[in-house]
C-alpha cells in the first residue's frame, strides 16, 4: 500500500485531461476560462517540472491554447493535504523550473503563461498564505519603492472544506473524480464518512460500472482504510456489503492487505524488540562476567539494579567496571 495516499488518491483521479479539465473549467476565473481552446488540454510529461523537487509536487501539468491562438497556456494543478506556510514561495520555484523547461525544449522564445492553481484538503481549512508579498515582513507594498522590484502573484486556492457535496458534483463530468473529492475532503474523519457513505454510494456503484471502474474503486476503498483512522475499515464493509455489494470483493481483498500490513509490522516490531532485548541480555551478561573476575561477584542490590537498567545505563556500567576500584564506584550515581 502507498505511503502517500493522498497524492495517489488525487493523481489517479485527474490525470486524465478530461478529468482535470472539468475541474479547472469550475474554478478558473470565468473571463480566463471561455479563452481556453479546452479541447486542446493535453497533459504534460511528468517530468516536465524536473527531478530537483523530488517528491514535493503532484506534478500534474496541462497544456491547452488560448484565445484561438498558438499561445501556449500550462496548466499546473497542485494539490496539497495540510497548510504550507510558504506555499507562494513553493510555486514561484515550480513556476521558474517550469520555464526553464520550456526554453530549453523550444530552444529559446517567449515563455508560456502558467496559471497556478492548488486544490487544499488541509485540516481545517486552507489558512496560510495565498501570496507572495505575505511572506515578508514588512510587506513589500507598505515600503516605498519596493513593491515594483519584488515578484507579485497570488495562488489560485480552491479549499474543499468549504465546498458542499452540491458543488463537488458539478465539479466533475464523470464519477471516480467526484467521489475522489469527496473522500479527499471527508476522509480523515472517519465519522463523517461513514454518515455520508449512503447518499455517495450510488456514485461509487458508477465508479465501479465504468472503465477500469474495480481498479478505481479499489483506490477509492484503499484511500478509505489508510486514512480514516478513528473508524475501522470493518464499518465500511457493513455499508458496502449493505449499499455496494458488487464491490464485496475488493473491500476483503484490501481488508486482507491490511491484515498482511498489520502482521508484517506486527513482526517487525517483534523483531526490533528482540534485537533490542537480546542486546540487553548480551550486556547484562557482560557485566555479571566482569564483576565476577574483578570483584568476585555482583551483590544481589546491584543486580536487581541492572535488571531494571536502561540501554544507556548499562553501557556505562560497562565503561566503570574496566576501571573502578570497587563495584560501588561502578553503579555510585
Amino acid at each position: 500500500m502507498t505511503t502517500r495516499p493522498h497524492d495517489a488518491l488525487f493523481k489517479s483521479a485527474f490525470e486524465l485531461p478530461e478529468h482535470a479539465a472539468a475541474l479547472f473549467y469550475a474554478i478558473l476565473p470565468p473571463e480566463l476560462r471561455d479563452l481556453i481552446a479546452w479541447e486542446t488540454l493535453k497533459r504534460e510529461a511528468g517530468t516536465f517540472i524536473g527531478t530537483q523537487l523530488g517528491d514535493r509536487h503532484s506534478d500534474l501539468v496541462f497544456s491547452a491554447t488560448l484565445g484561438g491562438k498558438p499561445v501556449l497556456l500550462y496548466l499546473l494543478l497542485e494539490h496539497q493535504s495540510t497548510n504550507h506556510p510558504y506555499m507562494p514561495l513553493r510555486m514561484l520555484t515550480y513556476l521558474g523550473l517550469a520555464c526553464e523547461r520550456h526554453i530549453k525544449k523550444k530552444k529559446g522564445g517567449p515563455l508560456p503563461l502558467i496559471i497556478p492553481v492548488v486544490i487544499s484538503h488541509a485540516p481545517g481549512g486552507w489558512t496560510a498564505a495565498t501570496t507572495f508579498g505575505e511572506l515578508f515582513d514588512p510587506h513589500p507594498a507598505s515600503v516605498p519603492g519596493v513593491a515594483r522590484l519584488i515578484p507579485s502573484f497570488s495562488l489560485l486556492i480552491e479549499d474543499l472544506s468549504t465546498r458542499t457535496d452540491e458543488d463537488l458534483r458539478d465539479w466533475a463530468q464523470s464519477a471516480f473524480p467526484r467521489v475522489a473529492l469527496w473522500l479527499l475532503r471527508d476522509g480523515r474523519d472517519g465519522e463523517e464518512l461513514l454518515r455520508s457513505f449512503d447518499q455517495w454510494a450510488a456514485a461509487l456503484t458508477s465508479v465501479m460500472q465504468a472503465t477500469n471502474g474495480m481498479e478505481a474503486v479499489a483506490q477509492c476503498l484503499r484511500y478509505i482504510a489508510l486514512v480514516s483512522g478513528n473508524v475501522t475499515f470493518e464499518n465500511f464493509r457493513a455499508k458496502i456489503r449493505e449499499q455496494i455489494p458488487a464491490a464485496e470483493e475488493v473491500a476483503m481483498t484490501i481488508a486482507e492487505e491490511l491484515h498482511q500490513k498489520g502482521l508484517e509490522t506486527g513482526l517487525e516490531k517483534g523483531r526490533e524488540e528482540g534485537r533490542r532485548e537480546g542486546r540487553q541480555e548480551g550486556r547484562v551478561g557482560v557485566l555479571g562476567k566482569l564483576s565476577s573476575l574483578k570483584f568476585g561477584g555482583m551483590p544481589p542490590e546491584y543486580a536487581a539494579l541492572i535488571e531494571a537498567a536502561t540501554d544507556e545505563q548499562l553501557e556505562r556500567y560497562i565503561e566503570r567496571i574496566l576501571t573502578a576500584d570497587t563495584i560501588d564506584a561502578v553503579f555510585s550515581d
